[in-house]
Formats: C-alpha cells, structure tokens, sequence
C-alpha cells in the first residue's frame, strides 16, 4: 500500500517557520495536487516527504511506516523535477538506466523496464537522443520514464511543466493523467497553476503561507470554497468580488445593498449575519452576462474575443472591475454603459473576514486560516 499521511508537521529555517502543524492524508492510488502561490510552502512540503527536507517536528509515514529517520532513496518515492535534470552527455536511455545500474540491477531487469516505461510514455523513437536533440515535452517525459524505472510507491512531481510551452503544457497535463489511470499509483503534484490543479486531481490541497486553507475535489473548491481567497485562487477567469452592506435579514435569506444601492438577495447560514454587516458577493464570470434586464451597471473597459467566447470586463458604477461571459452577439463598445444580470442568483457570500457564511459550505480543514 502507498497510502501518505502528513501528522503536525512543521519546518523552520531558523527563526523562520514555513509550515505550521500540516495534517493530511493521502490515499493509495490518489492523484493529489498541491497548489498555491509562490511561497505557500508547496514545494518543500513535496522536499519533507520525498526526503530531501527534514520536518522540524511531526511525522510523515508512507504506506503505514514512518519515514523521518529515512534517507530518500529508502522511501519508496520517485520525483520528476521541473528542469528535467538529465545528464546532457547519456542518451535517454542511458538517462533512464542510470540510477538502476548504479545500484547493480541485472541487465535484462533494466531493459525490460527501460521498454516498458518507453511503451507507457511512447519514447521508443528517442531512446538513442540525448536531452538537447529532444523537444521539452520528450526531455520531461524522458525525466518521468526515470522515475517509471524505480518502480516507486508514490511519484512526486516538483512543477513539471513550468518550463513548457501552453500547447505543451495541456499535452503534457493529458499524458500525466493517462499515466496515472494506467499505473494506478499514488501521485503527489505541486504547480502554482490552478488550471493544472482542478483538471488532472483527484483532490486538491490549497495552501497559503505554509497552512491547509481547504482540500476536496476540483468541483468542491470550486463550487464551495471556504473563504474568498480560494474562490478568488481556483477559476479562469477569477471570480468576481463585489462589496455589500447587509440590509436585512430573515432567517438565512440576506437582503443586501450592492453597488449603487442596488438590493440583491442571498441565502447563508443562519446567524452568519446581521443588519449593518459588510460582506463580499462572489460571482463567477460565467454566473453574470449582459443584459438590458440586468440590476448591474457599468462602464465597458475591455473586451477579449475568444472565439464562441466574449469576455467582458467592465467597471460597476461603484469602481468595482468585474468581469462577465457573453456567448455569442456582439461585443459591447469600449467605454459603453452596460447591464450585467446574475444569472443563477447569488452563491457565494463571504463575511468581513473572508469567511464563507453561505449556506451549506464547508469550513477549511486542516490547519485553516481564521483570518482568511
């Protein structure tokens, strides 16, 4: 089994503390990403598990045994870095073979995994380049066909595709993903990119400043985030933040004063708010949509054109920038006046603090900030 659990770990460098009392539990076989942005603590929680980092205190046990005393090539994992680290002067084969050979592997065992792991990964045509005669995307799968070769319990990918170019990028995401169905193996991701996070996890670990905010599925972040800032970190474009004083309340159903006094309507935990409160609207781009019938308005700044897709950006008649979808018509003249309506009503109302307070949504777990 190559089941990860994290008990109160911590890391200090010195005076400086960079993550405080994580917990977390990782199934066998899950893909999990770590996400968040720079400094959150992503990539040396990934260095505390494979053993590159030693954790100041708590514990970190793969498949049920304790690993701190471990030295990383003892544990069990393989990691796939983001500059790809292959020696410039060894084909790809040579590269895969290396760390096996090295550690006295018969011959026949290495080439029947150099085959497989070229099978997987469809390097036959490139076992005899070296790095600088492949493309990033064979180089970085050349790096993973390595890591294939440990036959590790837990892979862990440190950023893999930063350094590859969009298109590459969304191949490379598709052929990570196969690779996990078809190893079936434990996978532990790190990127700064929420798109990678919410298409290729099974669930995602959001972190900031070295703390658990939430962690669920890609659509239970994304549909209940805990608090605004990881509704506004998960989705592309972000969700839009709108201030609002509550004007009454009846139950959980909120009546608020938006901008330039419009009144909406939201639903919330019961006692979550009071008369007088500010809060924060969050509203998805493709929850608001120009209309001549829409409460909204504003003032047209920007208008991307993405094919079937109109993207509206435009500043409400309190200053707030918004940014809205529009599906076919045509595209709004800059500096227009504008209607933007809600169009599934309000679904994420965040208190003074930042706290999620609508109903039914989940608060973060594991370390959660209270002053998010």
């Amino acid at each position: 089994m190559a089941e990860v659990a994290l008990e109160k770990v911590s890391k200090s460098f010195g005076a400086v503390q960079v993550i405080h009392d994580v917990s977390l539990n990782i199934a066998d076989g899950e893909f999990v990403v770590f996400v968040g942005p720079s400094g959150c603590g992503k990539s040396t929680l990934l260095r505390i598990i494979a053993g590159f980092e030693d954790a100041t205190d708590g514990d970190v046990r793969i498949g049920g045994r304790s690993v701190n005393r471990e030295a990383a090539r003892d544990r069990g994992v393989a990691m796939v870095f983001q500059n790809y680290a292959l020696y410039p002067h060894m084909t790809a084969r040579q590269n895969m073979a290396f760390g096996l050979k090295n550690i006295g592997t018969p011959k026949a065992e290495i080439e029947a995994r150099i085959a497989r792991a070229a099978d997987i990964l469809q390097l036959e045509p490139y076992l005899e380049r070296r790095p600088n005669a492949m493309s990033g995307g064979q180089r970085q799968r050349v790096a993973i066909g390595r890591a294939i070769m440990r036959e590790p319990d837990v892979f862990l990918f440190d950023e893999p595709l930063s350094n590859l170019d969009a298109a590459l990028r969304v191949s490379m995401r598709t052929e990570i993903a196969r690779l996990h169905h078809r190893l079936g193996a434990t996978m532990i991701y790190v990127t700064h990119d929420q798109t990678e996070a919410m298409t290729m996890a099974d669930r995602i670990v959001v972190l900031r400043a070295g703390r658990i905010e939430q962690v669920g599925t890609p659509i239970e972040l994304y549909d209940r985030p805990a608090n605004s800032f990881i509704a506004g970190f998960l989705g592309a474009p972000r969700i839009n933040l709108i201030p609002a004083r509550v004007s009454a309340v009846e139950g959980g159903a909120l009546t608020l004063d938006g901008p330039g006094g419009i009144p909406l309507h939201a639903m919330a935990s019961d006692g979550a708010a009071s008369v007088g409160d500010m809060v924060t609207i969050g509203l998805r781009p493709e929850n608001l949509m120009p209309s001549e019938a829409g409460s909204l308005t504003g003032t047209v700044d920007v208008v991307e054109q993405l094919g079937s897709l109109q993207l509206v950006y435009a500043t409400l008649a309190d200053g707030t920038a918004i940014v809205a979808e529009q599906r076919g018509g045509k595209a709004p003249a800059i500096g227009a006046a504008i209607r933007f309506a809600i169009g599934s009503g309000i679904r994420h109302v965040f208190d003074g603090h930042g706290r999620a307070i609508t109903a039914g949504t989940p608060l973060a777990r594991e370390g959660r900030h209270d002053d998010a």
